[in-house]
């Protein structure tokens, strides 16, 4: 592209020579110019007239972005109105959890006054329910009290979740404190109570039981507790005895060997101990016993698999019993 210029007065010509390129970048750089004062224009004068209410300026703008105002207004309608739905839901779900809440906390075995704590509102029950009736044309202030009003909610039930577990695991730590497991894998022998003992043939009292077994057989843990006593005893020979907590004790008697040492912590199912015959006894067997406040009472009571049924014949037995008198 050639472009001539032309002075009267000198009569001389003068050619300027333009490549593609460069009318196309000329070109552009209008545009971007263009659009930079429009945009300008835009922001600082008519949106400044649209906000100030200049007589001519103001109703044409309006006019120009009445449909974009609307159309915006219309999306945040339709998203206020999903939110108000899930806020809604989500009403629903806490009511329901509410409920399991209250259910749960009766099964861990807490009373009225143990929620006390968690109570809001000057001491009002923490349960409120009813259907959810939306609001019709929620706005953005009402969904934001309604979210407000649930996230609250939430952490108290979170709170009250987090009582009801840690007192459900206070009850299960008191579960394994309790001799309720089986200490060897076996029939009983003699029960607690009044027999003949095996060896004078009088009447005495018997204040465990007996659980026949090979010589090193196992001798399992009936709960968690730590070892107390570690010693020899006459009558009871190689005697093992576990404090659990609350005055509970177990006693593992005529053992061959101990396995644990005195200030041992032992868990429910730890191998203690191993089956033997010695002290005073007739042949190898466990003589167990659980004692409260010193007091012996019937393991049987404590034991997982509930009353225990004796051997019929003791004396067909191939190993016999023995006992503390």
């Amino acid at each position: 592209m050639q472009v001539l210029i032309t002075h009267g007065s000198l009569a001389r010509t003068r050619v300027l020579q333009f490549q593609r390129w460069q009318i196309l970048l000329v070109v552009l750089a209008l545009a971007a110019a263009l659009m930079l004062v429009s945009g300008t224009v835009y922001h600082f004068v008519f949106l400044k007239a649209a906000r100030e209410g200049w007589p001519v300026v103001s109703p044409l703008v309006r006019l120009i972005v009445r449909d974009e105002i609307a159309q915006r207004d219309r999306f945040m309608r339709d998203n206020l109105d999903a939110m108000a739905q899930k806020v809604g839901e989500m009403q629903a779900k806490l009511v329901k959890l509410e409920a399991m809440g209250e259910r749960v906390s009766g099964l861990a075995g807490m009373k009225a006054e143990d929620l006390k704590p968690l109570q809001r509102d000057g001491g009002a029950a923490l349960g409120k329910g009813g259907p959810y009736v939306p609001v019709s044309s929620p706005s953005l202030e009402q969904l934001q009290s309604l979210v407000s009003g649930l996230d609250e909610a939430t952490d108290l039930n979170l709170d009250l979740f987090t009582y009801v577990e840690s007192r459900l695991q206070e009850s299960r730590l008191a579960a394994l404190l309790v001799p309720s497991a089986s200490p060897v894998d076996g029939p009983v022998g003699s029960g607690f109570g009044f027999r003949r003992d095996p060896i004078n043939g009088r009447a005495a009292l018997h204040t465990g039981l007996d659980f026949p077994a090979e010589v090193g057989t196992p001798i399992l843990a009936a709960a968690g507790g730590i070892v107390v006593t570690k010693e020899w005893h006459a009558e009871y020979g190689h005697v093992l005895e576990v404090d659990h907590g609350n005055g509970l004790v177990t006693r593992y008697a005529h053992c061959s060997s101990i396995e644990v040492v005195v200030g041992a912590l032992v868990k429910r199912g730890q191998l203690v101990a191993r089956v033997g015959t010695s002290g005073r006894s007739t042949g190898a067997h466990l003589h167990f016993e659980v004692l409260v406040g010193g007091v012996p009472q019937d393991p049987a009571r404590f034991l997982a698999a509930g009353p225990v049924t004796p051997l019929r014949a003791e004396a067909a037995s191939p190993v016999s019993k023995g006992r503390r008198r």
